[in-house]
């Protein structure tokens, strides 16, 4: 009796500690190739002279479109 017992107590304990859920889970590693664009600033590539003369250009450019505005349509 008392190993029948015994055994009874064994397997109790064995499904107590036992899960009855499946513990297995998948994993899945996605990979995804992605094209970037990257925008090349002409400006980095300049010397200061180029660029110097870029900055003139654009003032002298402004100021020129100020003189034109000034002197209006003659029509």
């Amino acid at each position: 009796m008392k190993k029948i017992a015994i055994a009874i107590a064994l397997v109790g304990a064995t499904f107590a500690t036992t899960s009855c859920r499946e513990t297995k889970t998948e994993t899945r590693e996605v990979i995804r190739e992605v094209e970037v664009e990257v925008e090349t600033d002409d400006a980095a590539d300049d010397g200061i002279l180029e660029r110097t003369a870029k900055e003139i250009d654009k003032e002298v450019n402004e100021e020129v479109n100020e003189e034109i505005d000034k002197i209006g349509n003659d029509d």
